[in-house]
């Protein structure tokens, strides 16, 4: 096959599962394809990259997916692969890539680069390397979740030798672009869009540690426990490296590892945000209408058509509460009285929106609530305000 007609190839053949996998719809499988490229035949060699496919495909076979592992891959093992993967997500539950190794920028379109790519020109990206358009089209057909995860945002070497043709001349930039996915697809970067990503000096990349230590963790929804993914990559790089997610999910919960125990069925936070101190003093003088557990500043991460905004609520231990989002034009700021008391919650507002209720379940764990109400369920996390 000649390599320029790759992207229409993985449309044709995705589309073509889809048809002959509806019958599979809903059936509960979850499949993978996890690539680690690190021998590169180029450029220097990458260190980490096998190792951390290796422990992300045992990390996702313990969660139910069959998975696809392939080293050193290079353009035409990822192609195959890639197909292969779309025939078996189209009607599966869940399909994942994860790939790392090097990939690039170039003019708005972002490239996974197999370990034999030359790429002496920028236009040759087409011909040698994978175009994550084609990967999240893999992963577009399952019944929840087509997860993309990169650990490539690496110091790319093939950027610096590149020649760069005249209709490209301000092509490549560090790390990857920015990215849109559709419908039911995350993307997760090590290093968000314009940044890259540190290789480390361990046997897993700092992206790659702090996602073995949270994708198992039972009960923790799918986009609060990329948030705690970037938490713990942001600590142990001293800030210099901020993973970023990709994508808008539903309100319905959708779990990696099992579902939170009894009573907190349903917890989907739409992107929380990761910032956690230590709960409310015990000595806060509380109303009996309001649980102490609840007393606090409390803050969730919700995407919008503007991009990302942060929500925050200020509960009081009078009964009284605070509203307000950054930036402000996402939702009118409003303030109140609310009740809380033996998992249930009500608040009518006061000042800010005339006449507006609200009420549902709560659940306090530590430093998370899992709250119910009229826009659904989310999962809070106590504020560093």
């Amino acid at each position: 096959m000649n390599r320029r007609e790759f992207v229409s190839g993985l449309t044709a053949a995705t589309a073509f599962a889809g048809v002959a996998s509806t019958a599979a719809a809903a059936d509960g499988r979850r499949v993978a394809l996890v690539i680690g490229n690190g021998a590169y035949r180029n450029v220097p060699a990458l260190l980490n990259p096998p190792n951390d496919a290796h422990d992300i495909a045992a990390a996702l076979k313990r969660l139910g997916f069959t998975v696809s592992l392939a080293t050193n891959a290079g353009f035409d093992d990822m192609r195959r692969g890639l197909i292969a993967l779309g025939r078996d997500a189209a009607g599966a539950d869940m399909a994942a890539v994860y790939f790392a190794g090097h990939g690039m920028e170039i003019n708005g379109e972002n490239w996974l680069i197999p370990i034999d790519a030359e790429l002496k020109r920028d236009t040759d990206a087409a011909n040698e390397a994978i175009n994550l358009q084609s990967v999240m089209l893999q992963v577009s057909n399952t019944t929840s979740l087509g997860l993309v995860i990169l650990d490539a945002c690496r110091n790319n070497p093939f950027a610096a030798r590149m020649k760069r043709s005249i209709a490209t001349r301000a092509a490549t930039m560090s790390g990857l672009g920015r990215i849109e996915p559709v419908g039911n697809v995350l993307v997760a970067y090590a290093a968000r869009d314009g940044t890259t990503a540190l290789d480390g000096d361990a046997r897993n990349s700092p992206f790659a540690a702090a996602l073995l230590r949270n994708i198992e963790a039972p009960g923790v929804e799918v986009t609060f426990m990329f948030r705690n993914v970037r938490d713990d990559v942001m600590e142990a790089t001293r800030n210099e490296q901020q993973p970023f997610v990709y994508g808008s999910l539903s309100r319905q919960a959708i779990y990696l590892a099992g579902r939170p125990a009894a009573g907190a069925e349903g917890a989907a936070p739409p992107n929380p945000l990761p910032a956690v101190v230590s709960p409310a003093s015990p000595r806060t003088m509380t109303s009996p209408t309001i649980d102490p557990a609840l007393v606090g500043t409390w803050e969730i991460m919700v995407p919008s058509g503007r991009g990302q905004s942060r929500w925050i609520w200020q509960i009081m231990g009078d009964g009284t509460y605070r509203f307000h989002t950054e930036p402000q034009r996402s939702a009118r700021p409003h303030e109140g009285t609310i009740t809380a008391a033996n998992g249930r919650w009500t608040l009518h507002a006061i000042r800010g929106l005339s006449g507006y209720s609200d009420g549902g379940a709560y659940e306090v764990h530590d430093a998370l609530a899992v709250i119910t109400g009229k826009l659904g369920t989310g999962a809070w996390k106590r504020s560093a305000e």
